[in-house]
C-alpha cells in the first residue's frame, strides 16, 4: 500500500471522529424536514390503521370469523366497518395537506430566509 492510499485511509477515519460542523445548508435541510416529518408520520399510522379496519370489514364478510364471534348475519356489520376504513383511507390525504400547509406557514419565514442568504452568498 502506498503512501497516498494511507493518508486516504487515515484522513476517512479521522473524519468520523472529529466534530461535524452544521452549515446553513444543513440547517434549511433539517428545518425542511421538521416541517414534513409530522404530516408524514401522521398520514402513514393513519392510513395504516384505516386499512387495518378495512381489511377487518371485509374479513368479516369473506370469512367465517363473524360465526366465531357468534355474530349470525357478517355482511351489514362488515360493509359498515369495511366502508368506516375506506372513509378513512380517503380522508387520508386532505389531512396530511392541511398538517402541511400549516407546518409550511409556521416555519416559511424561517426556511425563505435562510434560503435567501444561503442563495446570497
Amino acid at each position: 500500500m502506498n503512501r497516498n492510499d494511507k493518508d486516504f485511509i487515515v484522513q476517512k477515519i479521522r473524519t468520523q471522529y472529529t466534530e461535524k460542523q452544521t452549515t446553513e445548508l444543513d440547517e434549511l435541510r433539517e428545518l425542511d424536514a421538521k416541517v414534513k416529518r409530522p404530516a408524514n408520520v401522521f398520514a402513514y399510522v393513519f392510513g395504516s390503521i384505516s386499512a387495518i379496519i378495512m381489511g377487518c370489514g371485509m374479513s368479516l364478510i369473506m370469512t367465517d370469523i363473524g360465526a366465531i364471534l357468534g355474530i349470525a348475519s357478517t355482511m351489514i356489520p362488515g360493509v359498515i366497518i369495511g366502508s368506516l376504513g375506506l372513509i378513512m383511507a380517503l380522508i387520508n390525504y386532505p389531512i396530511y395537506n392541511g398538517i402541511l400547509s400549516s407546518r409550511k406557514k409556521k416555519y416559511s419565514v424561517e426556511i425563505l430566509k435562510l434560503s435567501e442568504k444561503i442563495m446570497n452568498e
